[in-house]
């Protein structure tokens, strides 16, 4: 694990709270839209890659979801998700892991990852993340990216922005593009970060 890139999220999480980090969302519709456009079973396999403490996994929960993974590189947003959902906590799998280091013998049908992907800035990283996405992914991928016309950085680290030839470029060896969009995501602080999200069908999953 890149002991340096642990290091800067761990702090960010034990010394920030919610409305003081630009990714937070208090209902995360577009990734609860792209994992409902799957037409899944309640009994779907999903993991929420950089989860984080965002709430997706809460509303997941609520719609009687049963199979719900957290992979996050720092312990203390999974223990700040851990402590919000209380009881219902021991109704989800948690991750603490770098996702290029991720290694599970399961497989999911959802891989949903709104804000990670766009970190790994080298090309060894994004063929490590490809290599593990198709291995333990069954279905259906949902990606959150900044656009080319987002941000150059985050949380003062360098990302990767993506147009949508190049992020469907990424994953075409293995899965073939259903939808993709840009939107705005507007922060806690008010100003704007223009994403784009798209979704892809693992080759030969013909489910919908």
């Amino acid at each position: 694990m890149q002991t340096s890139i642990k290091n800067h999220w761990e702090k960010v999480y034990e010394t920030k709270q919610p409305n003081e980090v630009s990714w937070t969302q208090e209902v995360p519709k577009t990734s609860l839209d792209l994992i409902h456009s799957f037409n899944l079973p309640k009994t779907a396999k999903i993991i929420d890659v950089g989860g984080g403490d965002s709430k997706l996994v809460d509303f997941l929960l609520d719609e009687g979801f049963e199979d719900v993974t957290v992979l996050d590189i720092s312990g203390n947003a999974l223990d700040r998700a851990k402590a919000r959902l209380g009881q219902r906590a021991s109704k989800v799998s948690w991750i603490e892991s770098d996702v290029t280091e991720f290694k599970t013998n399961k497989t999911y049908d959802v891989w949903h990852d709104r804000a990670t992907f766009h970190f790994l800035t080298s090309a060894d990283q994004i063929t490590q993340y490809f290599k593990i996405v198709k291995k333990v992914v069954g279905g259906y991928l949902a990606i959150g990216t900044f656009s080319e016309d987002g941000p150059t950085k985050c949380s003062g680290l360098e990302i990767k922005q993506y147009s949508e030839s190049k992020l469907y470029h990424q994953f075409a060896q293995g899965f073939e593009k259903i939808q993709c969009h840009t939107e705005n995501h507007i922060t806690p602080f008010k100003t704007t970060q223009n994403f784009l999200f798209c979704s892809f069908r693992k080759i030969g999953n013909r489910s919908i």
